[in-house]
């Protein structure tokens, strides 16, 4: 059957719709005992692609090379970002509980996702490499204010990333309008896009701290879980501002009725 083919000759779980949506730590253990082995599976995926960009960022500092970091930046967050729309997708569809097959809705999705991320993807992998390549070599140099400095570039990044990786699974729009939302977004909903950004620098902080004993925790959990955390920080603010529920139900309904 292979692994991203298990069990997909049944209907895809779901809730009923008249069900009352958990909140907090209910709702995460909802979803993860629900959609947990999907989340895996898309971020196993993701971290495999995130090698390219990894060896390319790690050689680039050890040579002390600018033109392969810009290199590897470009080509790996472009490699990278179709399977992090993807991870996201898969995490989007549970958090709004919408039933279907894993796999076939991963390619769906990757595929009309797949150009719309390469722009998202460039810019903020050139943008993180840069990140570290000035950290491994100009910090100790420079003293705190060029740490604090880079540390808040890492915020910034991290904070609208994830607004743009939502924005690029749910809208149809140009990565210059989706990038405006992300900065509107950050500030209306500072209090969750701050959340969203402490779940992911407190996983990887841990991810970082404890290496090489964290290996396997990177593996197991790998982008799945900040990204999981983040998004359940986020998506109140992204479904109020797009009614994306609301108009996902809409479009359902029409194709219902159109369907003869």
């Amino acid at each position: 059957m292979g692994l991203f083919n298990l069990n997909y000759d049944r209907p895809g779980p779901g809730v009923s719709p008249d069900a009352p949506r958990k909140k907090g730590w209910r709702r995460l253990l909802e979803v993860l005992g629900r959609d947990m082995w999907d989340f895996f599976r898309a971020g196993l995926l993701a971290l495999v692609s995130a090698l390219p960009y990894a060896f390319g960022v790690w050689f680039s500092i050890a040579t002390h090379a600018l033109l392969p970091l810009l290199a590897a930046g470009v080509l790996g967050g472009m490699i990278l970002a179709p399977q992090l729309c993807g991870l996201y997708d898969t995490i989007l569809r549970s958090l709004r509980d919408e039933p279907g097959f894993w796999w076939t809705t991963y390619r769906r999705a990757w595929k009309t996702n797949l150009k719309p991320s390469l722009a998202p993807g460039a810019v903020g992998g050139v943008l993180l490499a840069m990140q570290a390549f000035v950290a491994a070599h100009l910090v100790l140099e420079q003293g705190t204010a060029v740490a604090v400095a880079l540390l808040l570039g890492v915020l910034c990044i991290l904070a609208l990333g994830q607004y743009v990786l939502a924005q690029v699974v749910l809208l149809n729009m140009g990565f210059g309008g989706i990038l405006r939302n992300a900065v509107l977004l950050f500030f209306a909903y500072l209090p969750r896009t701050a959340l969203g950004v402490v779940w992911q620098v407190a996983y990887w902080a841990a991810i970082a701290l404890l290496y090489p004993l964290s290996t396997p925790v990177v593996v197991l959990c790998n982008f799945w879980v900040p990204a999981l955390l983040s998004l359940m920080s986020i998506y109140p603010g992204l479904d109020q501002s797009f009614s994306i529920e609301e108009n996902i139900r809409k479009m359902r309904e029409e194709q219902l009725q159109n369907k003869p």
